[in-house]
């Protein structure tokens, strides 16, 4: 607890009839439940955004370095923030876009299956007993269909590459029906035709029967099927317009066969390539299961829309304190991320109100403008002066601490 206390410690600081004891309880311990307090936020942003042909749902994930092990969910993981394997925490978020709008709106905190399984940790950190092990697939999911039973409206669903290599989830959002743009990887596993599955017959007159589906044709990594394509294939189109003009790419688009080995049938879905050139070539990849008469121009537009949710989440950190927390337990998680989310609505109401007179109007404005004008207790010599003091207080206590305790003391 003792991050936490000092994480509070800075607030009270700032914040005028702060009480230390009061802001600790309402983060940590306090009862109130979170999900109501995201509800509201979806609904309150579904206000803003929802509806039109250009709002989508964003699935997107992001890691939380963490140094100790007591906090809920920390374990060695990949963490995007660091780009290696480290000791993290993992969110699943949902984001609401439209355009240039976007707004975290729902999340799930990824739980390791060494986590799920050791049952005294989990109470010690406040996780609820009916948590069971999921797959941050299976999270994105079941935000996925609390979303639409909510009455959010939106048009389609996009997903980075960590979710759509998970070929079952997409089949699953195939099923629902959910249209979705999912960037994958390059080594993702394309039919040119059906490979109309089957099992084969026995050979011989001996042995066990064939259980297993086969294709009838040879399936190609994508990033092998876009070597062989000629120039004159790929067609520039523009993605958006940028603060620098128009944000253009070249592309390359294909029907394709999905097949997961595991259904008796394969899916046909549109292949979406984007080349981008700059300091160094980049190449994204996304399947979409979007009707199949559906514009080029469209399809280009749908997958550049993914970039929204990383600003989503570049903001909830620069501007909303989405990382700036040092908390250990389950519901002091939530918490805090149900109070990052409505900051952030707080943030785009606050945009879109003022569009028009103050058009380039950011987050980071907004976070300047009301360290600004709203009261502040730092700004008397006094007070500053004596939380100094305050502060020298504590270190010097812990110094003595460390040094009895080398003592034995």
């Amino acid at each position: 607890m003792q991050a936490i206390k000092k994480n509070i410690e800075r607030m009270i600081e700032v914040v005028p009839d702060a009480n230390y004891q009061a802001v600790h309880n309402f983060v940590s311990e306090s009862p109130w439940e979170h999900a109501p307090v995201t509800g509201q936020v979806a609904r309150d942003c579904e206000r803003l955004l929802g509806g039109g042909p250009d709002t989508s749902l964003i699935i997107d994930e992001s890691g939380l370095p963490k140094k100790g092990k007591e906090s809920v969910g920390v374990a060695r993981q990949w963490c995007g923030r660091l780009g290696k394997l480290d000791n993290c925490q993992v969110g699943v978020f949902a984001a609401l876009s439209c355009g240039a709008r976007v707004s975290l709106i729902d999340e799930r905190l990824y739980l390791p299956e060494e986590w799920t399984k050791d049952k005294k940790r989990c109470r010690k950190v406040g996780v609820p007993a009916d948590v069971r092990f999921k797959t941050k697939s299976e999270l994105a999911y079941d935000m996925i269909l609390a979303q639409r039973a909510m009455g959010t409206r939106f048009a389609w669903v996009g997903l980075d590459g960590g979710y759509g290599k998970d070929t079952p989830l997409l089949c699953a959002l195939d099923d629902a029906p959910e249209v979705f743009v999912a960037d994958v990887h390059k080594d993702q596993l394309i039919y040119l035709a059906n490979p109309a599955p089957f099992i084969p017959e026995r050979q011989g007159k001996i042995g066990k029967f064939p259980t297993r589906l086969v294709a009838k044709i040879k399936g190609l990594r994508v990033d092998k099927w876009v070597a062989r394509q000629p120039k004159t294939a790929w067609q520039r189109l523009t993605i958006r317009d940028a603060t620098k003009g128009k944000l253009q790419a070249d592309f390359l688009f294909r029907r394709v066969w999905i097949w997961n080995k595991a259904e008796a049938k394969a899916r046909c879905w549109h292949l979406v390539v984007r080349r981008e050139e700059g300091a160094e070539e980049t190449i994204k990849y996304s399947l979409s299961n979007a009707p199949e008469v559906i514009t080029k121009r469209r399809l280009a537009f749908m997958q550049g829309q993914r970039f929204f949710v990383e600003r989503a989440l570049q903001d909830a950190k620069s501007h909303a304190g989405m990382d700036h927390y040092q908390i250990r337990g389950w519901r002091a998680w939530h918490h805090h991320m149900a109070l990052v989310m409505m900051a952030m609505l707080f943030m785009l109401e606050t945009r879109i109100n003022n569009k028009d007179r103050i058009p380039l109007l950011s987050c980071g404005d907004i976070e300047t403008l009301l360290a600004h004008f709203l009261p502040r207790r730092d700004v008397t010599k006094a007070e500053v002066l004596r939380q100094m003091q305050y502060r020298h207080h504590q270190r010097q206590a812990s110094i003595d601490s460390a040094y009895s305790r080398q003592r034995g003391g």
